[in-house]
């Protein structure tokens, strides 16, 4: 069962910082999730669409300069990071889960992947994961060599659709939603399935005992 640090190991540090990051490659994850903002001509590593709860800012990210957004406390005194930070400070030694949060963020995280990349990372430690599936087919159309995965909260998930339109590599069920039976589904469909956020003991072992593949967790340190 893959360990993915969710938005870095923020149950530790502020989430979505390099502080995160770099203690979730500490703990010895296997891969490391953050989520993303196209900003300007770049690309920005923030999860909510508004400032409030994570820095010492106000208001929405996109209606602020990248230049203001870099000048505001993530937490600890960390800086909202850019994607090609992250990048270079996990440097190929894990994976990445890159979920698109801001409109229309396929074609820049696209871009980027394609022309900035570092050559030592394979496209296979990258996963593309949203709950906006148009961003994911559009992410497929731009360059379908990235991994893909839909993100779900809730409802049914459509097999035709993951493997046809997406031709998606893993489902991401919400913790709340996962049972056995979507399990085994997906592992008929031949895809893997990555369950956030699992945090408890419990249910880090109760994951294990279902079979899912990876867990999503703010405390990679307990599984």
């Amino acid at each position: 069962m893959l360990i993915i640090g969710h938005r870095g190991a923020m149950g530790h540090a502020p989430e979505n910082t390099l502080q995160s990051v770099q203690i979730a490659l500490d703990i010895g994850v296997d891969w490391i999730e953050i989520d993303v903002y196209a900003v300007e001509n770049d690309i920005v590593v923030i999860h909510d669409d508004t400032l409030d709860r994570t820095t010492n800012g106000h208001g929405a990210v996109m209606e602020h300069s990248l230049a203001s957004l870099r000048r505001l406390d993530a937490g600890k005194g960390q800086q909202i990071p850019l994607l090609s930070e992250v990048v270079n400070l996990i440097d190929a030694k894990v994976g990445l889960n890159i979920e698109l949060k801001g409109p229309g963020t396929a074609a820049p995280v696209i871009n980027y992947l394609s022309e900035h990349l570092p050559p030592h990372w394979t496209q296979d430690q990258i996963l593309l994961s949203s709950f906006d599936h148009t961003e994911l087919q559009r992410a497929k159309r731009l360059n379908p060599v990235f991994n893909r995965a839909p993100l779900y909260w809730t409802g049914e998930i459509d097999y035709d659709f993951v493997m046809g339109e997406l031709e998606a590599v893993c489902v991401n069920p919400s913790l709340r939603m996962v049972n056995q039976k979507i399990v085994d589904e997906a592992h008929d469909n031949g895809l893997a399935v990555l369950v956030y956020t699992v945090n408890e003991k419990a249910d880090i072992e109760r994951m294990r005992k279902m079979g899912v593949d990876g867990i999503f967790t703010n405390f990679p340190d307990r599984a």
